[in-house]
């Protein structure tokens, strides 16, 4: 693996941590520990895990054009998303496929922020913005750190003046943790209650380390991406471009209850509406009879029939199973349908199965 060309400053902690640094969307990353990355999944579901997820991309968007902009680059309407609101939604290209997925948050004053992926929103937002009254700034000084789990809101409440159990699900404040200002926002990959810190540089090694300091006697530990795969596959969460690219429509990855119906027309509006109910495959999770995780790209089988292809496979010891995301033919989604799973020293069967596989509480929402 090789490290990006953007720099996390938690480069040394992670270091330090075991990890030897990966590459994600241009930026070195831990995609393992020297921990073994079951003890950082229990944290998770037990108490919580802190992850570095500076790898995100952050855009800043201000002018008086800004919500013109943000709005024409996803597919909610960020009218109805006031100050201390976020969304999260598909960008399109203009054949109607998913080119990157993105959170865009309302700062207020007119500030929009853009989260997104290893996909081309920005590029959509430069095309957006061609000859609108707006500016858009790239913002790798800006870190995101994620604290998720179960003991995140009251560990975290007892280090910030924000009242975090009253912090709606995608809402987000400026605020001080630690001492340090941040941005905190209740979202997360996880499939737990938990949080994104924003922080500047030149404060995020510090609530990195306090963080892990006042934590860990209740369980908070680091976390790598391996993790974070396991967690987020689990909660039937989908990752840009392994599960959802520019071949897809928003109607097979099951993304269609992101499809505003706001007036103004949006990138790719009218082309990704043609598309609907012209589904060649669909997100489905299945539940493959092995005792260890897929390498990812196996074939899959319907009676004898080719009809789809792993692409996020995990191996979850706390469910005491193999599983994947996947895209099959829509005959082929119906959960308790029989596959056969083909591949390098691979032959085995699969079951598909309704995801979220990890949502024991049903507080599978969206927003």
């Amino acid at each position: 693996m090789t490290e990006g060309t953007r720099k996390s400053v938690l480069e040394s902690r992670h270091r330090a941590l075991g990890s030897e640094m990966g590459d994600w969307n241009g930026m070195g990353v831990a995609w393992d520990y020297a921990s073994n990355p079951e003890d950082e999944h229990d944290a998770v579901r037990n108490a919580a895990g802190l992850f570095d997820v500076s790898g995100l991309r952050k855009v800043h968007v201000r002018g008086p054009d800004a919500l013109v902009v943000v709005d024409h680059i996803i597919t909610r309407n960020m009218a109805t998303i006031t100050p201390g609101r976020s969304a999260y939604g598909p960008n399109l290209t203009e054949k109607g496929t998913i080119c990157d997925d993105a959170i865009i948050f309302n700062l207020g004053d007119g500030e929009w922020l853009v989260v997104h992926g290893s996909g081309k929103c920005m590029e959509r937002l430069e095309e957006s913005a061609a000859g609108k009254d707006v500016q858009l700034e790239f913002d790798d000084d800006l870190h995101d750190i994620s604290l998720q789990g179960p003991k995140a809101t009251d560990f975290l409440n007892e280090h910030t003046p924000l009242d975090l159990e009253g912090l709606g699900y995608f809402h987000q404040a400026k605020t001080e943790l630690f001492d340090h200002p941040v941005i905190i926002s209740r979202t997360g990959y996880s499939g737990e209650r938990g949080f994104e810190i924003f922080a500047t540089a030149e404060h995020v090694t510090e609530l990195w380390d306090k963080i892990l300091e006042n934590g860990k006697s209740i369980g908070i530990m680091p976390c790598s991406f391996t993790c974070l795969d396991k967690i987020r596959v689990e909660a039937g969460l989908l990752f840009y471009p392994y599960d959802m690219s520019e071949d897809n429509s928003v109607w097979e990855v099951g993304l269609d209850w992101a499809m505003s119906k706001k007036g103004e027309n949006y990138r790719g509006k009218a082309a990704a509406m043609a598309l609907k109910d012209k589904e060649k495959i669909k997100v489905v999770g299945i539940d493959v009879a092995h005792g260890e995780a897929l390498v990812g790209g196996e074939k899959l089988l319907l009676e004898e029939s080719e009809i789809g292809v792993v692409n996020s496979p995990v191996f979850s010891h706390r469910l005491g199973k193999s599983l994947a995301l996947a895209h099959v033919t829509p005959e082929a989604s119906i959960p308790g349908t029989l596959l056969r799973v083909e591949g390098e020293g691979i032959s085995c069967a699969a079951t598909v199965a309704l995801i979220p596989f990890h949502d024991p509480e049903k507080k599978h929402t969206h927003s």
